[in-house]
């Protein structure tokens, strides 16, 4: 989780909202990414699409089924629908997103038993660093805008 807090440290000093992932399998790191919407003008370039799409590459497979992936804030439902796309085994996020998350929040796509693959899911991991990052960066946005 840490080296997805510093791809969301990445995204902070571009502008863009503060959310970092990396895609593990083996206990090697195989995708990174950081979100990049504002800069790709691209609302699809989401953290985690960013270092799933890098990780499938890498092992030259979209199936990520032995693949765990962290995310610093809980994924929303266009993230978490990738989840299952790629199969990824185990999900691990850091703060909830009680607005747009897609795991616990507002609903639960990555459990969802009538779809063909299933996310196992481990929440709450550096959760204080991850909701102080979003925060900081949310309050620096208010503070410029006066």
């Amino acid at each position: 989780m840490r080296e997805a807090l510093a791809e969301a440290e990445k995204a902070y000093a571009l502008g863009e909202v503060p959310v970092g992932a990396v895609v593990v399998l083996d206990d090697k790191i195989i995708g990174r990414g950081h979100n990049l919407r504002e800069t790709l003008v691209d609302s699809s370039a989401h953290a985690e699409i960013i270092a799933l799409r890098q990780a499938a590459r890498h092992i030259g497979d979209w199936r990520l089924n032995r693949c765990v992936l962290y995310v610093t804030l809980e994924p929303c439902p266009m993230c978490a629908g990738a989840m299952i796309q790629f199969r990824v085994q185990t999900l691990v996020y850091g703060a909830q997103d009680p607005k747009a998350g897609a795991v616990d929040s507002i609903m639960d796509i990555v459990r969802e038993p009538r779809l063909n693959h299933q996310v196992a899911v481990v929440s709450g991991v550096l959760e204080d660093e991850c909701r102080a990052i979003l925060k900081r960066f949310f309050r620096e946005l208010r503070e410029n805008k006066k």
